[in-house]
């Protein structure tokens, strides 16, 4: 038998037991859409990541008090780490010579800022920092311009909006020479950044920035901690300069030898690992109920296959009599099963993907097509149909031409 025609006396049998086959299928279909839809949203979650995460520069990191991503509670000794300081600060970026630029940045949360014209929410991001963390942190200049070292030597009450405060204080107007109002304090507006866009349903626009001479002025030194942020001199110095800004905290701030860092290094590529050993697990649950399903999938194909044997057993000793060979029976049967297979993984490729941008778009992700795990899907589906459809395959190609004859 030609191969489509094998194809098409494959489908006949699916129509021939039509609820058998669909429930079948059903155990390929959440196989494979489970696999799918878990593998796109986390594709979809990297990739976002990856592209609108990016917190900071090229070649930079952060040093700072905490872990960047905390799972579950902090331990005691984490938790009762001193703060980083200005003077650490200053210090490091004295000792630090394989760095091209070390910043400072201090940050308040909740704040609310009033313009003449309306006022936001108490849910404001305020930071005071360094000119240098203004580059360090990727702070794109839209209008006006950036904190300078004029300003932070005068401790000068000037800031920089991000666009969701210029939208919501000067709707009409350019906010740049205008006034906003913070906690008592009047700020004059020297810039605008560059819209940084939204990242799983949260804006990355409502902050406010401001020299950090002038906000320890307002809001004391040891308010919170301070995040040192360094930017390497290119790719090839960055983990060199990573290991020296770790040894120069180390001495700054005392930390014996044997001794747990009492500090933390966060960077792009440190978040995106992180995010990667979180969603590992999930994508192994997603193995798991997907291996169940396509296993209890298995037994049925090969239930089908052994009923579809028996009721075509006279079919197989004609085509047996008239000359069809052991692999001719044996491909057919195969193949029949194989398609079976990747009906249902055709049909959960289609709803996982279609379901995973759908629950991707809840978080404001790019659409993603996880091309390996769909490849992936294919591949189990073959493996699946081969692997149940054998013995039922074998079964049917040794079976006796002159016995299947007299079979009624």
């Amino acid at each position: 038998m030609k191969f489509w025609e094998v194809i098409k006396v494959a489908f006949a049998s699916l129509r021939g037991n039509k609820l058998r086959s669909s429930l079948t299928v059903l155990g390929i279909v959440i196989g494979i859409f489970s696999i799918i839809s878990i593998s796109t949203v986390i594709t979809m979650m990297q990739n976002s990541i990856s592209e609108g995460l990016s917190q900071l520069g090229k070649n930079t990191f952060q040093i700072q008090k905490f872990p960047a991503m905390q799972q579950g509670r902090l331990s005691d000794k984490i938790r009762n780490r001193k703060n980083l300081t200005i003077e650490e600060y200053y210090r490091l970026r004295d000792m630090l010579d394989e760095a091209k630029l070390v910043g400072a940045e201090q940050w308040q949360f909740g704040r609310l800022f009033k313009s003449q014209w309306d006022e936001t929410n108490a849910n404001i991001q305020l930071v005071g920092g360094t000119p240098e963390a203004m580059v360090t942190n990727d702070w794109a200049i839209a209008d006006g311009r950036t904190i300078n070292q004029d300003d932070m030597d005068h401790n000068r009450r000037v800031c920089v909006l991000g666009t969701d405060l210029v939208t919501k204080l000067f709707p009409r107007i350019n906010p740049l020479g205008q006034e906003v109002k913070v906690d008592g304090m009047r700020l004059n507006v020297i810039g605008v950044f560059t819209p940084q866009g939204a990242m799983f349903g949260q804006t990355r626009d409502n902050f406010v920035a401001m020299p950090l001479s002038t906000f320890q002025a307002k809001y004391g030194k040891t308010s919170r901690s301070v995040n040192i942020t360094v930017m390497a001199g290119s790719a090839v110095t960055y983990n060199r300069t990573i290991d020296a800004a770790i040894g120069y905290m180390r001495t700054i701030r005392k930390v014996g030898p044997g001794e747990e860092n009492d500090f933390d290094i966060f960077s792009n590529e440190s978040l995106i690992a992180q995010v990667g050993q979180i969603t590992q697990y999930v994508r192994l649950g997603a193995i798991v109920i997907a291996f169940i399903a396509l296993l209890a999938a298995g037994v049925g194909i090969m239930n089908i296959m052994l009923v579809s044997v028996t009721e075509r057993t006279r079919e197989i000793g004609i085509r047996k009599a008239i000359g069809a060979k052991k692999r001719n029976i044996l491909f057919q049967f195969i193949i029949e099963a194989v398609t079976l297979c990747q009906f249902g993984g055709f049909i959960g490729i289609v709803l996982g993907l279609a379901v995973g941008n759908m629950a991707g778009k809840f978080l404001n992700a790019a659409p993603a097509l996880p091309l390996d795990w769909v490849l992936a899907g294919i591949g189990l589906c073959v493996l699946v149909g081969v692997g149940f459809g054998t013995y039922p395959a074998y079964k049917a190609a040794n079976l006796d031409p002159i016995e299947a004859l007299r079979y009624e």
